[in-house]
């Protein structure tokens, strides 16, 4: 029977305190989402190596939960790294850091979530910043279809970010970007607040 599951967003204890989840600490965090009754879990994590497969495997398997996508807000939050940077070296440690999560994910869930890590536009040229995400998008969407990972795309509200804050616009960027494993997932939170004017 295809009944609708549940997850929570999870986080490990050294998470930044802004970091948007319901619990910290990834093992104690998985065994108390499946006693209260849900069947996954929305990793938040900084680094991937924060949890290995292996021992992600065995708390997965012992607790009979599973991973409902990878998201990526403390990557942005906690190091400053973003899509739309134009410095070199922060570049190459995020490319680094989310073919991580999309070898994760490969095993896990089969998603990575980009919400404020897309990264803002601050005052420059707009084209500018539009060019240096969709790079970045492109060589990531290229390396998750070999792993069988889809990049979902998130609209996040204008007080949080200023760059993508509508469904529209992730719309837009996502035909530009035109690759079948990048996708939207649009957040009723966002879009709640967008909608409100």
């Amino acid at each position: 029977e295809n009944k609708m599951k549940l997850g929570v967003a999870i986080a490990s204890d050294n998470a930044l305190p802004s970091a948007f989840v319901v619990m910290r600490g990834l093992e104690k965090s998985i065994k108390r989402a499946a006693e209260l009754g849900y069947d996954g879990v929305e990793l938040a994590l900084k680094n991937h190596d924060e949890i290995s497969h292996q021992d992600l495997r065995a708390l997965l398997k012992k607790n009979n939960m599973e991973v409902s996508a990878i998201s990526s807000g403390q990557v942005f939050a906690a190091r400053g790294l973003m899509f739309t940077d134009e410095n070199k070296e922060k570049r190459a440690e995020l490319e680094s850091s989310f073919k991580g999560f999309i070898d994760l994910a490969s095993e896990f869930g089969g998603l990575v979530n980009v919400g404020r890590v897309r990264g803002m536009i601050g005052g420059r040229d707009p084209q500018l910043c539009e060019n240096l995400f969709l790079d970045m998008a492109g060589k990531l969407t290229d390396y998750a279809e070999t792993k069988g990972v889809t990049i979902i795309l998130e609209p996040v509200n204008r007080y949080e970010i200023d760059y993508i804050n509508n469904c529209d616009q992730c719309a837009e960027l996502i035909r530009k970007v035109g690759r079948k494993n990048f996708v939207m997932m649009p957040d009723v939170f966002h879009m709640n607040i967008e909608d409100a004017d």
